[in-house]
């Protein structure tokens, strides 16, 4: 396991960072032209960002995110 310390700057841009990258996902999972395999694999990245950001997110937020992982199925 790896810790690391984040100032409050840090920790918003942080999370900034994961949120925006957590809704391209969303887009490129909703795109019809890509097929299963490049799909599968943005999932699974999908998961690790989620629960990265799970870690940081207040449950509102949290629970936005979590409706992507229901689209996945």
């Amino acid at each position: 396991m790896l810790g690391m310390m984040f100032t409050e700057k840090e920790c918003k841009e942080f999370d900034y960072l994961l949120r925006k990258e957590m809704d391209e996902m969303l887009l490129d999972m909703g795109d019809r032209r890509l097929d299963g395999p490049v799909k599968e694999a943005i999932s699974r990245r999908y998961k690790i960002i989620f629960r990265m950001y799970a870690r940081i997110a207040p449950p509102r937020e949290l629970s936005r995110y979590a409706t992507g992982l229901r689209m996945q199925r």
